[in-house]
């Protein structure tokens, strides 16, 4: 750490003079498109920290600038970016104006996931995958969850029956491979990873920036899957909307729900805040008329606030909040308390969670230093049990002690981050960051009824430093190495990455290397007590439990072709990860109750390989399709035995080797819209654990390994608005059909024997929804 310390400081001694010089040069004008001004506009300095924004007029003025050669960028969302050389010369004033255009499809929006730094994505070394909010709204994604679907690569799973807990799978690992960041911050634990896609709702997002693969190793070395970066409103305007959402699944339940959201931004634009608030209601639903639910009873409320403050030129503040209640319920007498169901989960779930960031540029603009901290508190009450049969011991003592559990989980983080830039570094340019960061989690999860204790507290420092060389104008190297010294591994681990990018003609070329770790504790699908075979199962870790190491390689190819009234992409990449000492989990034994135990431990090596494609088209800014659909292998290098009464297998269980997703849209004239979108997932092999002797419900009675059928789930929406813009509002009419075609799993277990982890296949069956939105225009 020291080492690094003393590297930056001497880098940008060396480099240049802390103290900026005033130059007295000026640039000022306005931005238009097809003949109005236009606000807010992003007007920057390419490469340097100079910018501002235009104002309800659509004009800017930049002062102070750097003399010398430059480029000048208009940016604003929609549309697309303009680039013009311009010459500065101390004391001289120059008008420069833009005219833009409306950008049909983001091909070359400004992301920072990749590198931590801003770059536009065809500048970027990682590829870099970018989901709008208003793309959300438009494929009627109420949660982060439903949202995360439409994304190449990725797959959404649910993996309970009764509880409905989700997980991410990213290039085929499971959840734990993933990181997901709220505003590029790693507040999202493992226990906040259980139910946290579930909660987080879409009206909150601006937008989520998507890294496959290892790349994003400055995040943390364990982001082996890939890297999930959700990025919060911020206010560009004044505004409001609210709308309300009524869903009827499978004309039994309903579902309803209410977003609001509101932005203000100050007179002077140096300050401004957006709210967000929703509301949602869902009764549960029983599939196969057994009594017990496959989809849980919900009720949330949540509500919070994204904020900044320009306190000083080229200094910023940002602070963000949120509060979720969420209230989940499943199986079966909702009517009385969860200890007199037959079998039920409860949960109460209350989370805060929140980030500030104060950042600020100085050294001519060519440099920047961020401080930020972010934290998140967990608290919940829960409950996992199966009701007794009566008369016996164990009914009374199941009545005197009932399986009610308590949760309190803790996230802090804190980290500096600087960047400076060298604009002469053997010919080209080289973009430097050095950063720290500490991460804390701390969870207690109780129930004593089944003498269940997790006391786990994980602490890991890292450091890192990243060298981004634009070595010319086609060729880029993005270079970086992290250092861990995590509370649960012995030694201090590096990962270093390498990523190369080539780029000509609307073509880029890449290819990285990366290396991660995961650390020997229990992550989220670890903290799920499911139910098998009239009791419970849990996952223990095994006592000599080490650290699981990967090694990952990526080739990607991405090719655009705009012209006057079609634009068209495609994007191929390949993947290929090796874990050494990987987890597994197998069958040991029972505890003392008589509790399925799960024993995560060290086994061979494995291997996940596969190829992701995308395709992308517009014609005429009416049709819009984006499609993605992955092939993969998914192997351990020796059989993982999931069951002590069967064979075991090398193959990952739970993981298709085809899974895609299709969003075609089509807006013929303003306030018109249509979407038709599509979540394909291939077949799998899916673990079946039996209920049991003496079970007559009609469950399997052994073990089994079952692979299950293929699934295309499609929907369809549409939506008309009415133009008021005379008073300055739109009002929205839309509805549609999620899972059209009633694609759902058809042989679930029933009663109260049933195995809770033998779901698979879409997340919920055919939903009829209608709703209403009011905004201003």
């Amino acid at each position: 750490m020291k080492y690094i310390l003393n590297l930056l400081v001497l880098t940008i001694l060396s480099s240049t003079t802390l103290t900026a010089q005033k130059s007295d040069a000026n640039i000022f004008g306005d931005v238009q498109a097809e003949g109005e001004h236009l606000p807010f506009v992003s007007v920057y300095l390419k490469d340097t920290q100079h910018g501002t924004m235009t104002d309800l007029s659509g004009h800017y003025m930049l002062t102070n600038l750097p003399e010398g050669e430059h480029t000048l960028v208009a940016s604003l969302m929609g549309y697309k970016p303009v680039e013009k050389k311009v010459i500065i010369k101390k004391g001289e004033s120059q008008e420069v104006n833009f005219v833009m255009e409306e950008q049909v499809m983001s091909l070359d929006d400004i992301v920072i996931t990749g590198t931590k730094t801003f770059k536009r994505k065809t500048e970027s070394a990682v590829v870099v995958n970018v989901l709008e909010g208003k793309k959300l709204e438009m494929l009627q994604a109420g949660t982060l969850s439903e949202g995360l679907a439409f994304q190449p690569g990725l797959r959404m799973e649910t993996d309970c029956q009764t509880c409905n807990y989700t997980q991410l799978r990213m290039n085929g690992l499971g959840g734990a491979y993933s990181q997901i960041l709220i505003n590029s911050r790693p507040v999202f634990s493992p226990l906040t990873g259980l139910y946290g896609l579930e909660q987080i709702p879409t009206n909150m997002i601006e937008r989520i920036e998507v890294v496959r693969g290892g790349g994003s190793a400055l995040y943390g070395a364990g982001a082996i899957g890939g890297t999930v970066n959700v990025i919060t409103k911020v206010p560009e305007s004044s505004s409001f909307s609210a709308s309300t959402t009524q869903s009827v699944i499978n004309g039994d339940a309903s579902d309803s729900q209410v977003f609001a959201n509101a932005g203000i931004l100050s007179d002077r634009k140096n300050a401004g805040l957006t709210l967000f608030a929703t509301n949602r209601k869902r009764e549960s639903y029983d599939h196969n008329g057994d009594g017990f639910s496959e989809l849980p009873k919900l009720k949330n409320n949540s509500f919070g606030f994204t904020s900044f403050l320009l306190p000083a030129p080229n200094h910023k503040l940002e602070a963000s909040f949120s509060s979720m209640y969420e209230y989940r319920r499943g199986g079966d007498r909702e009517d009385l308390p969860a200890y007199l169901a037959e079998q039920t989960e409860d949960r109460t779930h209350n989370v805060l969670m929140g980030g500030l960031d104060y950042g600020f540029s100085f050294n001519d603009n060519q440099s920047s230093l961020d401080v930020y901290v972010a934290g998140q508190r967990t608290d919940r009450d829960h409950y996992t049990g199966i009701l007794p049969e009566k008369g016996t011991s164990e009914y009374q003592e199941h009545l005197e002690n009932p399986p009610y559990g308590l949760t309190e989980n803790e996230t802090y983080m804190g980290g500096v981050q600087m960047n400076h830039m060298l604009p002469d570094f053997f010919g080209g340019k080289n973009n430097m960051t050095f950063g720290t960061e500490y991460n804390y989690d701390m969870v207690l999860d109780e129930i004593q009824a089944y003498d269940y204790l997790l006391d786990q507290t994980t602490r890991n420092f890292g450091a890192y430093v990243q060298s981004d060389w634009e070595i010319t104008k086609k060729w880029n190297l993005l270079t970086g190495v992290r250092s861990d010294k995590h509370n649960m591994v012995d030694n201090l681990i590096f990962s270093p990455r390498v990523s190369l990018l080539y780029k000509q003609n609307g073509m880029q070329l890449r290819g990285s290397w990366s290396t991660g770790f995961r650390a020997p504790q229990a992550f989220d699908s670890d903290m799920h007590i499911a139910f098998a075979g009239g009791g419970i199962q849990r996952v223990v870790l095994a006592d000599d439990l080490e650290e699981e190491r990967s090694q990952s390689w990526s080739a990607s190819l991405n090719y655009d072709k705009p012209t006057e009234k079609y634009i068209w992409g495609v994007t191929v990449e390949g993947f290929y990860t090796t874990l050494y000492d990987a987890f597994i989990l197998e069958e040991n034994g029972t505890d003392p109750n008589g509790n399925v135990i799960l024993e995560k431990r060290n086994g061979s090596n494995s291997t996940v390989k596969g190829i992701t494609m995308e395709a992308r088209a517009n014609y005429n800014k009416l049709w819009q399709l984006e499609a993605g659909y992955t092939i993969q292998s998914s192997q351990f290098d020796e059989a993982v035995k999931w069951s002590e009464s069967i064979e075991g297998t090398k193959e990952y269980l739970r993981t298709p080797d085809h899974y895609g997703y299709y969003t075609l849209t089509y807006n013929p004239v303003w306030g018109i819209k249509a979407a038709l979108s599509g979540v394909y997932t291939g077949s799998m092999l899916v673990p079946h654990f039996g209920a049991g002797p003496g079970d007559t419900t009609g469950n399997p009675i052994n073990d089994e390994l079952v692979k299950s059928d293929p699934f295309m789930e499609t929907n369809i929406k549409i939506s008309y608005a009415l133009d008021w813009r005379y008073v300055g509002v739109g009002l929205e009419f839309f509805g549609g059909v999620q899972n059209v075609f009633n694609a759902y799993q058809d042989d679930f277990d029933i009663g109260k024997n049933r195995d809770s982890n033998y779901v698979y296949g879409p997340a919920r069956p055919r939903t009829i929804y209608l709703g209403i939105k009011l905004m201003n225009l």
